[in-house]
């Protein structure tokens, strides 16, 4: 068996690719963000249709996006594995316990978070990402050129108000998941330090509410527009 796969199948291996992973994705929420908040600007989504098409046939990001859905897979695959590792090395819990002082109501409740956040990527891919790439898109021009009014699909269904519900509950979960994955990422890393810890707990603590927060922002003004 080779080192990478030794190290893979260790426990720290594992917990070691689930940071990296973690962190990735991290990183394409602040840029998925970027561009969905070109959603609020008043121009009847000629700058998301744009960046949309910039987004679809750009060759580097198809690359980057086949790349973030294999991450998606290892992040949740590799936290079922370590979820699973756990309860074995510990199949009887302790008959005293004072879990609530001892770690955050997020930290204890991941895999269920994890979970929870996996059925919306799951139903936001199908109501999006398929249905631009599959279905049945309306044209619309700027300019002259042609572009798909991927902007008419995105309004239509934060028209719904039962999807802009299960949108906003779902940021909140993602806010939760993000409070502890955040710092708990750089840790795992071996990047924590007495002088720089406490200051990544914080800024872990404002990314995970301000960039959920700005997400379940775009569907309610949408609605409300709407």
């Amino acid at each position: 068996m080779s080192w990478v796969s030794k190290t893979l199948n260790s426990t720290l291996g594992r917990k070691v690719l689930m940071a990296l992973t973690g962190l990735f994705l991290i990183l394409f929420l602040v840029v998925h963000l970027a561009g969905n908040l070109q959603l609020l600007i008043p121009d009847g989504g000629e700058a998301f249709n744009k960046y949309a098409a910039t987004m679809a046939n750009n060759p580097f990001i198809k690359v980057v996006s086949i790349g973030n859905f294999a991450f998606i897979l290892l992040h949740v695959i590799y936290s079922i594995i370590l979820s699973r590792h756990n309860k074995k090395s510990r199949p009887v819990g302790y008959s005293i316990t004072k879990a609530s002082s001892n770690s955050t109501w997020a930290s204890r409740n991941m895999g269920i978070l994890g979970t929870l956040l996996l059925i919306f990527i799951l139903v936001h891919l199908k109501g999006f990402y398929y249905e631009v790439k599959f279905g049945s898109i309306p044209m619309t021009s700027y300019e002259g050129v042609e572009f798909k009014d991927v902007f008419a699909i995105v309004s239509a269904a934060y028209s719904n108000v039962l999807y802009v519900a299960f949108y906003v509950l779902s940021m909140g979960f993602l806010a939760f998941h993000l409070s502890h994955g955040f710092a708990s990422a750089f840790q795992t890393l071996g990047l924590n330090h007495v002088k720089y810890s406490p200051l990544i707990r914080k800024v872990g603590l404002v990314f995970s509410i301000l960039i959920p927060a700005l997400f379940a922002l775009i569907p309610l003004v949408m609605f409300f527009q709407n």
